[in-house]
């Protein structure tokens, strides 16, 4: 074999342990960063720095969790007719073994600078861990189980980063976010029953369109009830708000329904413009009347 092929095959494998690690899908962790910007700390360096290392040591700790997850799936990858394509392992660029070692080198990472640096958060990654460890290997299976099981993922980030800052959090945020995360959820299970049928998962057999629709048009407007009571008795100057939450619920749903969207909620906010913008629209108006007065 000569120097040309050996390097064409290290690079391949490297690709694949990075797409191991599943980098797009640490935008989720920005919900982390919500107290920071809520409670005013975004101009306080010390409490930005601890909200980005919590979101990374998040990003990470998901990071084993989809290499978990990818070890446990690989013989129902290789028969999916997506993920036997794109899956590192279900392709066979990375072998069982060297997923093993990333997996060892990630945890060892999160677990030891998070316990050096931020032990309170150590206790939530631990239990998230733990949580998608009992996804992996039964939740996933049990319907409504799952679908609750991903949402109470979310809320565990953005308590993280309140415990972060050391920060109390309004309960109208926890239970806005567990509202959202189920609303995305739903959609999640929507669309891989109605794009790849009940092959995808074993759950889906055990849900109709019409059930997952039924439980995301509750998600959604529970998410839109709660922001606005929230906003209106904590934070009533982003009473302007609403309406972009709004646009964005529907964009979502308009991207999942007519675009064939929302499989994947990353990829939905990378790809559409207008529900991207939405979001930064958001942030902008959320940090403006929300910025710190200098007294």
């Amino acid at each position: 074999m000569n120097d040309s092929v050996k390097n064409c095959l290290i690079s391949t494998r490297l690709q694949g342990l990075i797409a191991l690690l599943r980098i797009k899908q640490w935008v989720k962790n920005v919900f982390v960063l919500a107290p920071l910007l809520f409670t005013g700390e975004f101009l306080n360096i010390q409490s930005v720095t601890n909200a980005l290392l919590t979101a990374l040591f998040f990003s990470l700790a998901s990071s084993a969790t989809y290499i978990i997850n990818d070890i446990h799936d690989i013989e129902h990858d290789r028969k999916h007719p997506t993920k036997s394509k794109k899956r590192p392992l279900a392709v066979g660029i990375v072998s069982i073994r060297s997923a093993l070692i990333l997996l060892i080198v990630v945890l060892l990472i999160v677990l030891g600078c998070a316990g050096l640096m931020m032990p309170n958060v150590l206790q939530i990654i631990v239990f998230y861990l733990l949580l998608n460890l009992g996804y992996t290997f039964f939740l996933k299976h049990q319907p409504v189980l799952d679908i609750f099981s991903i949402a109470i993922s979310f809320v565990l980030r953005v308590y993280a980063g309140a415990v972060a800052l050391a920060v109390p959090v309004s309960d109208w945020m926890f239970i806005t976010t567990l509202c959202l995360a189920l609303y995305l959820a739903s959609i999640k299970r929507r669309q891989e029953l109605s794009l790849n049928g009940t092959e995808g998962r074993a759950v889906l057999q055990k849900y109709s369109i019409f059930l997952i629709n039924r439980y995301a048009e509750m998600s959604a407007t529970g998410a839109l009830v709660f922001y606005a009571l929230y906003v209106m008795t904590a934070k009533p100057q982003l009473i302007g708000s609403i309406p972009v939450v709004l646009f964005g619920l529907f964009r979502y749903w308009y991207i999942a329904d007519t675009l064939d969207g929302g499989e994947s909620p990353t990829e939905a906010l990378l790809s559409d413009w207008q529900l991207l913008f939405a979001i930064i629209i958001w942030v902008l108006v959320c940090g403006w009347v929300l910025w710190p007065v200098q007294g």
